[in-house]
């Protein structure tokens, strides 16, 4: 993943991203190299989406979130997903009290703003299963009984792409109901260099006093302003066109053979979602193309299946998408 920052200084930019912007620069202080993984938590944030990181292990991705936990007012829970874990570690379940004789839900860690689910993909399919209620619903059912869960709810996933042993692969329905999937690459000479330096830092020096939280009010009130984004019909005629072209051959492209499952509706609405909150944090109330561009592939491309025969001949939904990124121009 490019990494640009996350929220450039410019003169456009007025006090109502504010917030956002003292929550970028505390995750940013404790990370480095990853100015494009800040902007996406806080994009998934302001749109109230869920998030899956990948990358090998040592990228500081739970590093990450539980930075981004310091910084809100907002309960965090961590689950570690293992082959044995049961839907009811993740949603709770119901106890017999002997002193009452009566039944009480205990609720579990999916009741908690802030949820980070740690290697997902070790998770057995019954707990994704439970998740994907809890991410696509906002609920979760527990011995015939429906819960809301809290608002604003954000989960937070990881994966490890080295091992395949003790694993469950996400289903398509699953990797839907991620609002983006972003990959992390290992860090170039100057960037290690950095980590050493940030983390022996740590080690000798206290920590700094914390700063001001991100309040539950102000990120419905930057919500809101998300909302009122313009996103131009040839921004929008843009975001269809890139969609299309996974589904049906377009002027100059033809990669549809390649690819078994196209991009669903849900697509273009992240996709759009997501461009006005980076337009947001970048102090415009206007979307550009750029906007699409960036995040295009991070949006779509776990939403893209290639066929078998486009993956035995080296293509992955992200070579295949680029191409049709090549291909369609904005309006």
């Amino acid at each position: 993943m490019e990494d640009a920052s996350a929220i450039p200084e410019t003169a456009e930019t007025d006090h109502a991203n504010a917030p956002a912007r003292a929550l970028a620069r505390r995750l940013q202080a404790g990370l480095v190299g990853h100015d494009a993984l800040v902007e996406r938590l806080l994009i998934a944030l302001l749109t109230g989406g869920h998030l899956l990181i990948e990358g090998a292990p040592g990228l500081a991705k739970t590093r990450s979130v539980r930075r981004l936990a310091d910084s809100m007012e907002a309960r965090f829970a961590r689950i570690q997903c293992t082959p044995d874990l049961m839907p009811s570690d993740i949603t709770g379940t119901q106890v017999f009290r002997a002193g009452t004789g009566d039944m009480t839900f205990l609720p579990g860690p999916v009741f908690h703003e802030l949820l980070l689910v740690d290697e997902i993909n070790r998770a057995p399919p019954k707990v994704q299963s439970a998740l994907l209620e809890a991410m696509g619903e906002g609920q979760v059912t527990v011995g015939g009984t429906t819960r809301a869960l809290p608002d604003p709810f954000m989960v937070i996933a990881t994966q490890n792409p080295l091992e395949s042993e003790g694993t469950f692969p996400l289903p398509e329905a699953q990797l839907d109901r991620f609002l983006m999937h972003v990959i992390l690459t290992l860090p170039d000479a100057t960037q290690e260099l950095a980590i050493l330096d940030l983390v022996e830092g740590e080690l000798t020096q206290p920590p700094s006093p914390p700063g001001d939280c991100l309040t539950a009010a102000a990120l419905a009130d930057m919500k809101a302003e998300v909302a009122q984004v313009h996103l131009s019909l040839a921004l929008r005629q843009y975001i269809v066109a890139l969609v299309m072209a996974t589904r049906q051959e377009a002027e100059g492209l033809n990669v549809t053979p390649r690819i078994r499952h196209a991009v669903s509706p849900r697509g273009s609405l992240s996709l759009a979602a997501c461009v006005r909150a980076r337009a947001f944090l970048r102090g415009r109330a206007y979307a550009l193309p750029e906007d699409v561009a960036a995040l295009a592939p991070d949006v779509l491309c776990h939403r893209l299946v290639p066929t078998w025969r486009a993956l035995a001949a080296g293509d992955t939904a992200r070579s295949i998408f680029a191409e049709i990124l090549r291909g369609v121009t904005p309006l």
